[in-house]
């Protein structure tokens, strides 16, 4: 033993992880981070790591960032009421410069300062610089009861993901940067239009024709009826445990997303417990993984 450690477990960890570094290197990985890895000091150290790491063996990772316990949170403070529609915030002007204030620099920029104090280069910016995020009013409907009919609903600055500028990012990773990308999106009018991280991080993954999409969740992963979590399911199997009923409520929206980029091209996506310590690591480095993986493919080096 040598410094608490087993050198035997560590040389088994080092060649476990080998043939995933040698297989991802020099692709692109792009890691939506929330929940509660970004509350928790410990867990927001481990996930910097995570990504300094994968940079440092090869790996391009881009970082994609929510923040929505922040920004209730300064709302309060504020006194500025916030009302949602089906989950979504309705963002009138002054809810906008509240979401632009916690996203793209109170929020961004802590990640960027925990990677960078973690060794590794990175740079935040919001889709509005160098057009990186095009987006336009998302358009809501709902059913009315009382209406029997579908009513449109004005959600304000609540926007959705029309094209990515790859360039911008590309130039980043180029200089061995690593991007940190807060979803705020730009309308043709100049308008700022707050979207959901998830989908944001599914719209850059697939623009950038990633390898993998990581979405970090506040949960194990899906589970199937009896509660055991499910992993390396194909797009198929996946459509299917939607029309059973397995994948409902608020992790659809999340399955959504990952499966639309695995259509799109995504090598493989991956629901994973950010509650975890080094859950990127761990899922990419490791046979056994930390969540649910998603491929268009059966591959027997899945990652999981």
């Amino acid at each position: 033993m040598s410094g608490g450690y087993d050198p035997h477990q560590i040389a088994h960890v080092l060649t476990e992880a080998l043939p995933y570094i040698q297989r991802f290197t020099g692709k692109t990985i792009v890691v939506k981070y929330g929940g509660n890895a970004m509350s928790d000091v410990e867990l927001e150290k481990s996930f910097a790591r995570d990504i300094v790491l994968m940079k440092h063996v090869g790996m391009n990772p881009v970082v994609v960032h929510g923040g929505g316990p922040q920004i209730g949170n300064l709302l309060k403070r504020l006194n500025i009421d916030s009302q949602f529609v089906d989950g979504m915030r309705v963002t009138d002007s002054a809810t906008m410069d509240v979401v632009e204030m916690v996203l793209g620099a109170s929020v961004n920029k802590h990640i960027v300062g925990l990677i960078n104090a973690q060794g590794g280069q990175a740079i935040g910016l919001t889709g509005k610089d160098g057009n990186l995020i095009q987006a336009k009013k998302m358009a809501f409907s709902r059913k009315s009861p009382e209406l029997k009919a579908t009513e449109i609903i004005d959600i304000g600055h609540v926007g959705e993901v029309q094209s990515i500028n790859t360039s911008v990012i590309d130039l980043l990773l180029a200089s061995d940067f690593i991007p940190v990308i807060a979803p705020i999106g730009a309308g043709d009018d100049g308008e700022s239009y707050n979207i959901n991280a998830d989908l944001v991080a599914g719209k850059v993954a697939e623009f950038l024709q990633a390898e993998k999409l990581m979405l970090l969740t506040n949960v194990a992963g899906l589970k199937d009826k009896q509660g055991e979590v499910l992993t390396g399911l194909t797009a198929q199997k996946v459509t299917a445990l939607i029309a059973d009923g397995t994948i409902y409520g608020g992790m659809l929206p999340k399955i959504d997303c990952a499966l639309s980029a695995v259509k799109a091209g995504v090598s493989s996506a991956h629901i994973v417990d950010g509650r975890v310590p080094h859950a990127v690591l761990l899922e990419i480095f490791t046979d056994a993984g930390v969540g649910t993986l998603i491929t268009n493919h059966h591959d027997i080096l899945s990652g999981e």
